[in-house]
Order: C-alpha cells, then sequence, then structure tokens
C-alpha cells in the first residue's frame, strides 16, 4: 500500500472538488457536456463522476453533475459497466 501524504491528498480532494465545480457551471447550461446530444464529451469526461465517493466529494454539492451522472448511469450501455466496476477496489 503506498503512504498516504496528507498535503498530496487534501491537494487532489481540493483540485477534484474545482474541477466538478467546472462541470456542474457547463451543465447548467446545456444537459450533456457535447450540447444536447450523448457524445464522445460523455465518455472523457465520466471518469471524473465515477468515482465521487473514493475522491471524497458530494454530488449534493454540485445538482447538475448528479443530474448528468443518473443520465448517463441510466443508460442501458452504462449499467453492465457500472455492475462490473463494482468489483474494482481502491
Amino acid at each position: 500500500m503506498p503512504e498516504k501524504i496528507p498535503y498530496a491528498i487534501t491537494r487532489y480532494v481540493n483540485e477534484t472538488n474545482g474541477l466538478y465545480g467546472v462541470m456542474n457551471r457547463r451543465l447548467a447550461q446545456v444537459p450533456l457536456f457535447g450540447g444536447t446530444d450523448y457524445s464522445l464529451a460523455e465518455m472523457a469526461n465520466c471518469p471524473w463522476a465515477v468515482p465521487w465517493q473514493r475522491l471524497q466529494q458530494n454530488l449534493e454539492e454540485f445538482p447538475n453533475l448528479k443530474r448528468w451522472f443518473d443520465t448517463i448511469a441510466a443508460r442501458p450501455a452504462a449499467i453492465p459497466s457500472y455492475e462490473k466496476g463494482k468489483d474494482i477496489s481502491d
């Protein structure tokens, strides 16, 4: 197990929080990152949203990002992927 460095953890958590804020503001303007259609932008941004708990984030603080995440997670093609991902540990 790698050494946990508190400064690095705090910095990463804060940086992630800022990035989630940017994503949330974008999603206040459009339903999806790519605009109105599901696109590569959704696929590229999804890895930032999926591990929100592990990244010490609270999606309730980012309602637009939460709405987006729930929309993506409900896609038929995404459901089996998320199920498989549950088996991946830190």
